[in-house]
């Protein structure tokens, strides 16, 4: 089922909490299943199993999808740009969108893999960057996302933040 619902992920990537809810039910009922973890509400199940939410691992998908792009592994069919910087080792620029856009055209933009892309690498440290196999950076960029809380939105539960990558900040991480 985990494959169907990621399926070209990267490019219909949800971004409205109930859509997000309701994949995330999938999972969630799944894990409730689990013998022994009932008790567990859908968060302290994902630690338990190990697991991450659907709404990480799409954006993990993203983030692997950049690195294909920037090492010329698959084509750059959104014009992708990077810089390198000395302090955040390569960074994805965001193309900028025409100020007399119309609200409606500003919020495709904001969801397309080509601001996603960019704004989703440019929170991944260097060193996870800097790898130089597509292997090795999938390890890196797995064990940088596992020291993030994932706390995805879930139907029921009231929480006033974003899970996403982008809007999280070391601040806010509690267990590091």
């Amino acid at each position: 089922v985990r494959s169907t619902l990621e399926y070209c992920c990267p490019l219909w990537n949800p971004s409205k909490v109930t859509e997000i809810q309701l994949l995330e039910g999938v999972q969630r009922t799944f894990t409730s299943r689990v013998v022994g973890l009932r008790h567990l509400n859908y968060w302290e199940r994902l630690a338990k199993l190990k697991l991450m939410s659907l709404q990480r691992r799409r954006e993990r998908y993203i983030i692997l999808m950049m690195w294909k792009i920037l090492h010329k592994v698959i084509p750059n069919c959104c014009g992708i740009e990077f810089k390198e910087t000395s302090r955040q080792g390569t960074l994805a620029l965001i193309p900028s969108l025409s100020k007399s856009s119309s609200v409606s055209n500003q919020t495709l933009y904001d969801r397309s893999f080509a601001v996603q892309g960019p704004k989703l690498w440019n929170t991944i440290p260097g060193a996870v960057k800097a790898a130089e196999t597509f292997d090795s950076f999938k390890i890196n960029l797995s064990n940088y996302v596992a020291l993030i809380p994932d706390n995805p939105p879930v139907a029921g539960y009231s929480c006033n933040w974003s899970n996403s990558l982008v809007d999280l900040s070391p601040a806010r991480w509690s267990d590091l």
